[in-house]
């Protein structure tokens, strides 16, 4: 379907200017990001408070189970460590997952009204933003109780890591979220691979194990360490694990500059395919849904 612009020109029916129509129209994107909070809070007594409860706990079990039970002696504030990680993959997972599915799940809404179909993908990516919050004051804290004393470079490394977890939702969500409403199968894989995510880069094991595994030369280790998501972990480990303790600095990753450099690049590069697939898709989002 095409309706005609003011200049005599025609648009096809459901395409739109794209993420710079979002940006445009962020009063929409604020209301579906609220929307999906009070429906995923309904009737619930805690509400959003859950988000606070459920990191602290999990850290908690960390840190007595794994922390102290087990001893895991083989990195230093191994809750940390874990947790820093782990903040980053449930990051990840949750603003991926939901963005994959984000199109189909309003297609009700998508159908009855026009509005860029870009705020689908990018609010779920903003609410997995909002659930990032009590994950990193919880992550926070603890650091500052195992003896984190945070430094400008250790500050900087912390926004670059999660600014890239979010270039790189976005990309993926952009580009998943169109396919989907193809291929519905995809969601599923998307799960599997999420199921999998926190092994592909050092949560659960320190970066050197990999190294001594597949040999610190194999081009096999170098793609390992060029993985935006290990980039985005050991970032926020250098802003927060590194400094908790005398000797965790010398365990850091090195060369993260040149490597963040190009995570940027590749996940810049996503977004740019992930929107330009969606423009082409999304005017038959009505019809497949």
């Amino acid at each position: 379907m095409t309706t005609a612009t003011a200049d005599g020109g025609l648009v096809v029916q459901g395409t739109g200017g794209g993420l710079r129509e979002v940006l445009e129209r962020r009063h929409l994107l604020a209301m579906l990001v609220r929307k999906e909070l009070r429906v995923r809070y309904r009737a619930s007594v805690l509400g959003l408070g859950w988000s606070y409860v459920k990191p602290a706990v999990q850290f908690a079990v960390y840190f007595v189970g794994i922390g102290l039970v087990l001893r895991q002696s083989a990195i230093g504030d191994y809750a940390i460590y874990l947790f820093g990680g782990l903040v980053v993959v449930t990051t990840l997972s949750e603003a991926v997952g939901n963005a994959t599915r984000s199109v189909v799940v309003n297609g009700e809404l998508l159908r009855k009204i026009f509005l860029p179909r870009e705020l689908f993908p990018v609010s779920s990516v903003c609410v997995a933003a909002v659930h990032l919050v009590p994950q990193l004051l919880v992550l926070v804290v603890a650091a500052l109780a195992c003896g984190w004393r945070p430094d400008a470079v250790g500050l900087l490394a912390l926004v670059t890591g999660l600014a890239l977890v979010a270039v790189l939702s976005l990309g993926l969500g952009l580009l998943l979220s169109a396919l989907n409403v193809l291929y519905r199968d995809l969601e599923n894989v998307v799960d599997l691979v999420l199921t999998v995510l926190v092994w592909t880069s050092p949560v659960l094991y320190p970066w050197q194990v990999v190294g001594d595994l597949l040999g610190s030369d194999s081009w096999l280790f170098r793609l390992y360490q060029l993985n935006p998501v290990t980039v985005a972990v050991e970032l926020v480990h250098r802003g927060t694990w590194a400094t908790a303790s005398a000797g965790n600095l010398a365990q850091a990753a090195p060369d993260l500059l040149p490597r963040t450099v190009f995570a940027f690049a590749v996940t810049g590069a996503l977004v740019l395919l992930g929107q330009r697939v969606f423009r082409r898709m999304s005017g038959s989002f009505a019809q497949e849904l």
